[in-house]
């Protein structure tokens, strides 16, 4: 045969193959059965520590202790690339501060810390901005979260990963009023929200959010610990047909209330971070927080009221102590684990046999 016969130049076919490689494994990805509901815990890794092991090692902790997802706060380049090939689900934070780049510069946002590395690193959800409250922050950053948020989704469409990577933002409980009983639950400022909510619904996105019974218990008057540990032994709070005896799915099921009041009745929740510390507080103990962490693992695949037998995909809070984090002292003490890698209880992190 002539080597004039083939019509693709070497380099050419180099870049082809190359094409031919990385669009494989979209479609694997794509292909891909989800395993909501199967072990659907996962643990937000948090950084702000002085003595906390390297990303490779991290990561091989999430392998070895059967966890499937992880949340991180902002594109740490050594986090993304340890990812790699690990088929760990990630949550990718944009954090707050760099919501003003991506009015004019989600392309090359997402050409540097999603293309980069997808799909070899999971990417599954890309939370713009966490827990902006337009009661507290500037207003720079609440008018900035949902231009933010389509220009990742148009830049992903772009190249044809809107489908596997869904965009949304992290909110929180104190975006709403009304959440006793958790039917009457709306979230104060709908102009803010509604929008974010109809985004959300038009592109088949969640909403996550982090939902924190240890920060309702210590906060609220009324509110037995019981309640928020998943001990009562009986129905605490009855709303119509529906029946709460712990303090996570009135929390769960308030957010379900406030999507359907703001037009979003078939927006999932899910759960972007709870926890609880188990020192620096009001009822931060070992033994509360080991309570705490147990019940949740082995309650979210039941869902919640409003939604019977849909499995909560939920991240727990934290993977390790942070001892750079500042605000009340409780805020050091929420790891699972010790920066040294042992762990702080005996849980099964990997929750496919609960529910």
């Amino acid at each position: 045969m002539s080597k004039k016969s083939s019509s693709v130049a070497p380099l050419d076919y180099l870049i082809f193959l190359y094409l031919l490689v990385f669009f494989a494994a979209v479609s694997a990805v794509m292909c891909q059965p989800s395993n909501q509901g199967a072990g659907s815990i996962g643990v937000c890794n948090g950084r702000l520590g002085s003595d906390l092991p390297p990303e490779q090692e991290v990561v091989e902790l999430y392998k070895t202790s059967g966890i499937r997802r992880m949340r991180i706060y902002d594109p740490n380049q050594a986090t993304l690339t340890a990812l790699q090939g690990s088929d760990i689900e990630l949550v990718l934070d944009v954090p707050n501060v760099d919501l003003e780049s991506l009015q004019s510069d989600a392309t090359h946002w997402v050409q540097t810390n999603v293309v980069q590395y997808f799909p070899a690193t999971r990417i599954r959800y890309i939370a713009v901005g966490n827990e902006v409250d337009p009661e507290k922050e500037t207003s720079r950053f609440v008018r900035l979260v949902l231009p933010a948020m389509q220009n990742i989704h148009k830049a992903l469409s772009e190249l044809g990963l809107q489908d596997q990577i869904k965009v949304s933002t992290a909110t929180y409980s104190a975006l709403l009023m009304n959440t006793y009983p958790p039917s009457n639950a709306m979230f104060k400022d709908m102009a803010f929200m509604e929008p974010i909510i109809s985004f959300l619904a038009q592109t088949r996105a969640p909403l996550l959010a982090n939902i924190y019974p240890y920060f309702g218990y210590i906060y609220s008057q009324g509110i037995e610990l019981p309640y928020a540990l998943f001990t009562a032994p009986g129905v605490v709070v009855q709303d119509g047909p529906y029946g709460y005896q712990n303090l996570f799915d009135a929390m769960v099921d308030a957010m379900y209330s406030a999507l359907e009041k703001a037009g979003g009745g078939d927006v999932e929740v899910v759960v972007s971070e709870s926890g609880w510390p188990s020192d620096g507080g009001v009822a931060a103990t070992m033994k509360n927080a080991n309570t705490y962490y147990r019940n949740l693992i082995g309650h979210v695949n039941r869902g919640s009221p409003k939604r019977p037998g849909k499995a909560i995909e939920t991240y727990l809070f934290a993977m390790f102590d942070e001892n750079n984090k500042t605000g009340e002292k409780s805020e050091q003490h929420f790891g699972l684990f010790y920066p040294n890698k042992q762990p702080k209880y005996q849980l099964i992190l990997n929750n496919e046999e609960h529910g």
